[in-house]
């Protein structure tokens, strides 16, 4: 696995969002996005941290200066209850070296850390072989299928991943 850390959101984001706005990173989120709706997001990000509800990480690596990807975590009502939702990606050129995984996981501990939630759960779609295998990897129990919209309005059927935060020092 290629050396990372993670370092919080800030004014880097929305320049890795424009290089991973393209139709191959997009595939599974809904397609290239508008400006409008890259700046949208990053004011959502930095609004959730401000008010705890939200952590949110740009991946880095050794001799590399800007961000290679982004993890995070924010709340969710899911079934009844609030939880973690989980979102991660990684630029093209540095997939295949561990980093969604490593990644993932540590922002599992940061999430764990906070103690505010017992559950976190991603919703890759059902065809998304790569972030079904990040789950998988990193720890997540599969639920099962379910229905889905991503973006709002756009109905799909993505996998219920769930992992349990109190195995890792999360709240009872």
């Amino acid at each position: 696995m290629t050396n990372f850390w993670l370092e919080p959101w800030d004014e880097r984001g929305p320049g890795l969002e424009r290089r991973a706005n393209t139709p191959e990173m997009q595939a599974f989120l809904g397609g290239v996005e508008s400006e409008e709706s890259i700046m949208s997001r990053h004011k959502r990000i930095l609004d959730g941290v401000r008010d705890g509800t939200t952590g949110f990480y740009l991946i880095m690596v050794d001799d590399w200066e800007d961000p290679v990807g982004s993890v995070g975590y924010w709340e969710k009502e899911w079934l009844g209850q609030t939880v973690y939702e989980m979102g991660w990606k990684v630029l093209p050129g540095f997939q295949g070296r561990g980093l969604a995984v490593g990644a993932t996981i540590a922002a599992i501990g940061l999430a764990a850390a906070e103690g505010r939630r017992r559950f976190a759960h991603a919703y890759p779609k059902v065809d998304n072989a790569a972030s079904n295998a990040i789950c998988r990897k990193a720890g997540f129990e599969l639920l099962g299928e379910c229905d889905f919209e991503y973006p709002k309005g756009h109905p799909i059927r993505c996998n219920d991943w769930q992992f349990d935060l109190k195995e890792v020092g999360g709240p009872p």
